[in-house]
């Protein structure tokens, strides 16, 4: 049984094992959902975006090469460091909590690849979602890209190792009180290190209550990165858009 932690974020997201362990990450992909979410929300060249939870800049950037003027905030340190190496006159980083508010307005706020869900209190998940409210300019949307609990839960894989750049990382997973828990176990340099994921299994019926609190409206729910209809049964993907 994995053993409970308490703001783990702060950590493993500040660890360069974890950029380590994720370097696979689909960039084309990211890229798509990019243009195919700027396109669907129909801004135009110029107009303003807060990527929460923002880690390297990845979607950032993309969103930036797009014509787009954004911000993007994150917790880690570290990240922030790195991203701001891109920095230009229309894309800037700066290191914020985003379940805090951010001092200015938007047309756009995203919160993408299930970076929502992870504090240890439940009114921060609430939070995040007031402060995007306040975040919007008047017709902007939010956007959160969370996993589909439903679909993780029934095909959950429990255990698998990954190698990395000469590191294997043994990965375990289980769902344990309402959360989706995963530890990642490795070995760099005779050092022993344990890191242990932590993420709310919010479903959609979660958000409709979470939205209804922060007197947000739900206008769009899709499955996936292609913007197809959201199925409870077999998407992959929750990706909800309000104002």
């Amino acid at each position: 049984m994995l053993k409970d932690i308490e703001n783990w974020y702060t950590s493993w997201f500040d660890s360069p094992f974890y950029h380590i362990l994720y370097k696979d990450r689909d960039d084309k992909e990211a890229g798509l959902f990019m243009k195919n979410l700027s396109s669907f929300l129909k801004l135009s060249p110029g107009s303003t975006i807060l990527d929460l939870a923002c880690g390297k800049g990845r979607h950032s950037k993309y969103l930036n090469e797009l014509g787009y003027h954004v911000t993007g905030i994150d917790l880690s340190p570290q990240s922030i460091t790195y991203a701001k190496k891109f920095e230009n006159d229309n894309l800037f980083f700066d290191e914020h909590d985003m379940s805090k508010l951010y001092p200015k307005q938007f047309d756009a706020v995203f919160n993408l690849f299930t970076s929502f869900g992870y504090f240890e209190k439940e009114e921060d998940n609430l939070k995040t979602i007031k402060s995007i409210k306040s975040e919007l300019k008047p017709n902007g949307y939010g956007v959160i890209d969370f996993l589909n609990s439903d679909f993780v839960e029934k095909h959950l894989v429990l255990s698998e190792t990954k190698i990395v750049d000469g590191i294997t990382f043994f990965i375990q997973r289980e769902i344990k009180d309402g959360y989706i828990y995963k530890n990642i176990r490795f070995k760099n340099n005779n050092q022993e290190y344990n890191f242990t994921e932590k993420v709310k299994a919010i479903s959609l019926l979660d958000f409709k209550n979470y939205f209804m609190e922060a007197g947000v409206n739900l206008k769009y729910c899709f499955g996936d990165y292609q913007l197809n209809e959201y199925n409870k049964e077999t998407s992959s993907r929750l990706i909800l858009i309000f104002n």
